[in-house]
Parts: structure tokens; C-alpha cells; sequence
């Protein structure tokens, strides 16, 4: 039976999944991240370790290390073509970075350099609408000094000319499909994939990462990409709507992957349709590097949190590699991480924008919770955290009404995700291990 060795490199610690075909966990194993000498350095390590349950088959990773895929997105107007690009972008593991609505001046263009973006997605227009802003903006990057690949996935009618201005100058470009077709549409998957290459291409092994070519041709997606994957995976298994909050030291990230019917499905009628697989990133709701911003942002949702947890924060804050050496520390960190998740999940599911509609989560049939602070925690700290998510009236979006509250304790889903192309059945099988023990739910 094959063996198939699946490896996260995070931007602090680097994790591996050692699974067989059938699905079974074979052994699990993290060390830190080696960015100060050479990425591999760490997941040699890893591999050693890990030989001693046999051979390897295959390798198939993912990476957020160096700081992921920085994004910046530029578009036509804020509250349209820019904010389909910026869901799409997301979506596809990004930071967004930096977002451009309207013809760009030559400030906005020095704003963009200064942002310093691996990748800029550049949209705008539905096709065979608008296309003067379009071109513009490609005109504006063809003759700037602009080292960053593009992606256009704007209007399709105008592509052709679009291609011909940046390639004009000599610019890097990949042409995908436009991200808004059509008002009240959005198709996210031509740039997702395009994106995704471009971050293969492009991105990963220029990082300087790594001296040799092995890491860059080992790595196949950015991190949240590979985890939205193993959401959708997750999502298709129990054929429900899933929710998953990643409570990190330096962001909570929050994903959903959900089936619209009902009075649902007319969301489609806003001016940007949700993404019904979706993704959404919070940078100042990190556990370590934002726990300051983690108690702030709790305030102004005016969530009920102990008095001594801003001290706490601040200590945190002040050294990221703390961790929790007591009980009573033990419960201000999750406490922390409540707060981090109620917030997350609270942006993640209002409207994106004036004319939008809440995120549906109702449905939702299976909460997991995911990061450090979880996966070390008893199952009484995780209801803690988790519980609240599920039953959280206060934030003005319908919670889920009958969900199952998990954790994904070995740390799994990115591992769903990078199987689910090469190896769907493994991968579905995978996934079926997520779904532990409910918390507060039905199992």
C-alpha cells in the first residue's frame, strides 16, 4: 500500500502527515521552521523521523513559510470588480496586500511598488462592459517599474489588448477568466488556478527559501488554498455546510465551504455573488504577534471578556514564543482565542459591503476548529472556544442551528487538500478522520 508523505511549511513550524492510500494515519511529526538557514533543513528532519514507519512513495506539499503569497489586487470599482478580485484572491491562499479601485495615477502606482506584492491580480469590467479602466491600469503596470507577475481576469473582451500592452514592455502575464462575467456572477476557479500556478511559478522559488530546486518542486499550493481544498472535501463528505476557524499566532483565518438552497441561492442577485467556498483572513486577530488587536477588536464587538486579559495580551504580544506556563495562563490563552474566533467568524459572516447579504451559515452541519492553542487544549477548553462560535447571537448573522463542534487535533485538513487532485479516494477517506468526537454537538 502506498505510502504518501503530505508536508505543511508554515511560517513557524513545518508539519507532515504520513498516510497510506486507504486514508490511515500513519504518523504525524512537526519541528520548526528553518528560514534562517534552509527551509529543507527542518523538513529533512521531519523525514528521518519519519522513515522508521517505511518507505516514502510520494511527497506532496504546501507553504506558507516567508510570509505566504502577498497579493495585490487592482480593479475597477471598490465595491464591485475590486471586491470580487479581493474575494478571489483569498481564495486562492493570498495576503491581499494592496487593493487599487479606479484608473491608477502614478502614486498609486508607487503605492503598489511599495507594497511589494509576490503577484497582482488585475480585473475589471464584465465582459463586453467597461474596458477604459482596464487598459489603463495595464498601461500604467506595462510602463512602470513593476517586477511582480500579473494575472488579468478582467474583461474578456478586452484581454487580447490587455496582453499586447503588458507584453508590449515585457511584463510577466497570465491571462485567466474574468473574475465577474456578469453583475450578481462571480467564478472564482480560472484565476484561482492561475494564481496558484503563477505563486508555483513564480513566487515559491523566488523567496530564496531554499538553495536547490527540491522545494520548489515539491511544493504545490499555498497553505490556505491546500486547506480550502480539504474544506471542500470535507464539505462534500458530509454533503453539508462546514465552517472552519484556524485560530493562528499571527492571524485567524476563517473558511466555509456551503451548499446554497432555498431563499439562499438568490444571493446570487448581489451585485458581487458570495463565494459559497470562501475564505477570509483577519491580521490583527493573531494569538501572539496581534493579541493586543485581539482584545481591542473584542471591545468594539463588546464581547464579555476578564479583566486581566489584557495584560495578558500585552505580555504575549511583547514575546510571541511564550507560551502558557501555568493554569491560569492556560485559561487566558483560550480566552484569547475565543475572542479571536468570535470576531473572525463574526467579519467572516456579515456583508461584504453595502448592498450585500449576511453569509448564510444556518445550514452550517460541522464546526472544526483548528490551531496550536486547540489542538493542545482538553476537550473543556475546546468547547470554550468552539461552543461560543456555534451559539454566538450577539453578532448579528444566524448562527448554525444544529451544528457539530469539532477540532482537527492532528492537523489534517491541508493534508485533504493536497491529496484531493492526485488522490481523491485517500483523500475522502482522510477526511472522514477529521470529524472527531463532537463538542457540544451531535457526533
Amino acid at each position: 500500500m502506498a505510502r504518501l508523505l503530505c508536508v505543511d511549511f508554515g511560517s513557524t513550524f513545518t508539519k507532515a502527515a504520513l498516510v497510506d492510500s486507504s486514508g490511515e494515519v500513519v504518523a504525524t511529526a512537526a519541528t520548526p521552521t528553518t528560514i534562517g538557514t534552509d527551509v529543507l533543513d527542518g523538513y529533512r528532519l521531519l523525514r528521518d523521523e519519519l522513515a522508521q514507519h517505511g518507505d516514502v512513495d510520494e511527497v506532496l506539499a504546501c507553504s506558507s513559510a516567508g510570509g505566504g503569497l502577498r497579493l495585490a489586487v487592482v480593479g475597477y470599482e471598490r465595491e464591485v470588480t475590486a471586491q470580487a478580485g479581493y474575494r478571489v484572491g483569498l481564495s486562492a491562499g493570498a495576503r491581499v496586500a494592496h487593493l487599487v479601485a479606479g484608473p491608477m495615477s502614478g502614486t498609486d502606482l508607487a503605492d503598489l511598488r511599495a507594497a511589494r506584492p509576490d503577484l497582482v491580480l488585475l480585473v475589471g469590467g464584465t465582459d463586453g462592459g467597461n474596458a477604459e479602466v482596464l487598459l489603463h491600469n495595464a498601461s500604467r503596470m506595462a510602463r512602470g517599474r513593476l517586477g511582480a507577475p500579473v494575472v488579468v481576469a478582467g474583461n474578456r473582451d478586452a484581454q487580447a489588448e490587455v496582453a499586447e500592452v503588458l507584453g508590449s514592455t515585457g511584463r510577466r502575464f497570465t491571462l485567466a477568466d474574468n473574475v465577474l462575467p456578469s453583475i450578481g456572477v462571480i467564478a472564482p476557479e480560472s484565476a484561482r488556478a492561475a494564481i496558484r500556478a503563477a505563486f508555483l511559478e513564480h513566487v515559491i522559488g523566488g523567496k530564496g527559501l531554499s538553495r536547490g530546486p527540491e522545494f520548489a518542486a515539491m511544493v504545490q499550493a499555498p497553505t490556505p488554498d491546500a486547506v480550502l481544498d480539504g474544506v471542500e472535501v470535507l464539505a462534500e463528505q458530509l454533503d453539508g455546510d462546514v465552517l472552519v476557524v484556524d485560530v493562528g499566532g499571527a492571524t485567524t483565518d476563517v473558511y466555509s465551504a456551503l451548499r446554497p438552497q432555498g431563499e439562499d441561492a438568490g444571493l446570487a442577485k448581489d451585485v458581487v455573488a458570495p463565494l459559497w467556498q470562501s475564505r477570509t483572513v483577519e491580521a490583527d486577530l493573531g494569538m501572539r504577534w496581534n493579541a493586543v488587536g485581539v482584545v481591542e477588536a473584542a471591545a468594539r464587538e463588546h464581547l464579555d471578556v476578564p479583566d486581566d486579559l489584557d495584560p495578558y495580551a500585552a505580555m504575549v504580544a511583547a514575546d510571541p514564543a511564550r507560551l502558557p506556563v501555568d493554569g491560569a495562563e492556560r485559561r487566558l490563552d483560550l480566552d484569547l482565542a475565543r475572542a479571536a474566533a468570535l470576531v473572525a467568524v463574526r467579519r467572516h459572516a456579515r456583508p461584504s459591503g453595502p448592498g450585500a447579504s449576511a453569509r448564510p451559515l444556518a445550514d452550517v452541519a460541522l464546526v472544526v476548529g483548528s490551531g496550536g492553542v486547540l489542538r493542545h487544549a482538553d476537550e473543556a477548553g475546546r468547547a470554550h472556544v468552539l461552543g461560543a462560535v456555534a451559539t454566538d447571537h450577539g453578532g448579528g448573522w444566524k448562527v448554525p442551528r444544529d451544528a457539530a463542534v469539532v477540532t482537527d487535533s492532528a492537523y489534517l485538513l491541508f493534508a485533504v487538500g493536497l491529496l484531493r487532485g492526485s488522490h481523491p479516494d485517500t483523500a475522502r477517506a482522510l477526511a472522514r478522520r477529521v470529524v472527531t468526537p463532537a463538542v457540544g454537538g451531535r457526533p
